[in-house]
């Protein structure tokens, strides 16, 4: 026999999963409603993705190398990095997507342009799933009704994921995201050549951070918030655009956009032969809002996993096989995500902390350990002095902000 693998959603998560399983030789079908989805997102990658994901220096739109963080009480404090190979990428997310999913393609993921809609799901171990989907191929508006049996399913179809909802993966908290794409006048667009800024305060974001991503020829300005916050998310974003106002002058809105961020993993991320990863499992960093590259690794995590378990192809992995991709994935990098949400909760729950927050980011140790955590995806600890230095830094600025906060 050979294995059947659906993966839908063809972001970073499903086409990594799907280039792996097709690489390995497993029947692999890729279902992707919108093959010109342009996914509303800062599109930051750090640097060790692009060379671990093999992405070609022309999908990458800028190389950022300088950060500009923003405080409330408009402090600024530029971070630059100094290793002149080292920088962030900015994407434009359909550029990225798109590259990804025709990669898959190319090694024999079968591509399938289709909203699914409903799964069978099977009462027993070996029978199939039936996927139940409209297929868009044929350019009918309606589409024509098709199924498709295979034996395992990969959900990657983003944060209101229907896999995750036919499995009864269970809800998680989340945040909305808005952005607004600005096409720039020449020298203003100059300024932005390998700067991003990242603002806090009250008036941008109630409970993360605004942005002014570079791109191709336009900025991405964005911010978030809490769901349970969003009616208030266009009063943000307007606070974001008063703030960048002087180096926004004269742009030209070209696009808005605006999408749910997971807040932290479902509770159930593998049900029965059904695996979620990505933003559908909930792989989104606290404090940083960080995702592609979480679901890109997820992805091939899980896809790696199952083709280790069936042996290539030849036998069709069980629950248990599948909960070997979270326990790997919790090991690797469940550490990350609750020093992120501690973070979160330490320094953007007031302008105050947010103030302390922009003064440690002036510190090199800071800075350092920062960046290595995120080009790298790993943490070298500090050596026991540098580190009460920080800890030391982190108290006095939280007391110093309280005074500074307007």
């Amino acid at each position: 026999m050979t294995l059947r693998v659906a993966v839908i959603g063809s972001g970073p998560a499903g086409s990594s999963a799907a280039e792996t399983l097709a690489a390995s030789g497993i029947e692999t079908y890729l279902f992707e409603r919108k093959l010109d989805n342009a996914k509303p997102c800062g599109g930051a990658i750090p640097l060790c993705m692009v060379s671990e994901f093999d992405l070609p220096p022309e999908i990458i739109d800028r190389r950022v190398r300088k950060m500009k963080m923003i405080s409330p009480s408009n402090r600024e404090v530029d971070i630059n990095l100094v290793n002149e190979e080292e920088y962030i990428g900015m994407c434009r997310r359909e550029v990225l997507d798109g590259f990804l999913r025709d990669r898959a393609a190319k090694v024999g993921a079968n591509l399938i342009n289709a909203t699914v809609h409903k799964l069978d799901i099977p009462g027993n171990n070996t029978d199939p799933y039936t996927i139940h989907y409209i297929d868009h191929t044929e350019g009918i508006s309606q589409g024509i009704a098709k199924t498709l049996k295979v034996d395992l399913i990969i959900g990657a179809d983003g944060a209101n994921s229907r896999v995750a909802k036919e499995m009864d993966a269970g809800d998680y908290n989340y945040a909305i995201a808005f952005q607004e794409r600005i096409r720039l006048p020449e020298d203003k667009m100059a300024y932005y050549n390998d700067l991003a800024e990242m603002y806090v305060g009250d008036d941008v974001s109630t409970d993360f951070y605004a942005w002014v991503f570079p791109k191709y020829d336009h900025v991405a300005v964005g911010t978030g918030t809490m769901h349970v916050n969003k009616a208030s998310i266009k009063q943000l974003q307007a606070g974001i655009r008063a703030r960048a106002s002087e180096k926004l002058a004269g742009g030209k809105i070209i696009k808005v956009e605006a999408h749910p961020i997971p807040e932290h993993p479902r509770p159930r991320r593998v049900v029965g032969r059904i695996a979620l990863v990505g933003d559908a499992a909930g792989y989104v960093t606290k404090s940083s809002g960080e995702g592609i590259y979480f679901a890109a690794k997820s992805g091939r995590m899980c896809a790696e996993t199952i083709v280790e378990a069936s042996n290539s192809g030849s036998r069709i992995p069980t629950e248990g096989d599948l909960k070997v991709y979270l326990k790997r994935w919790d090991k690797r990098y469940g550490l990350t995500y609750k020093v992120l949400d501690i973070l979160q909760t330490v320094f953007y729950r007031s302008n105050a902390t947010r103030e302390a927050f922009v003064e440690m980011c002036d510190d090199l140790d800071v800075q350092r350990l920062t960046f290595d955590s995120y080009l790298y995806k790993t943490v070298v600890p500090a050596n026991p002095i540098t580190q009460l230095k920080i800890t030391a830094k982190t108290i006095g600025s939280l007391i110093r902000g309280n005074a500074l906060a307007p």
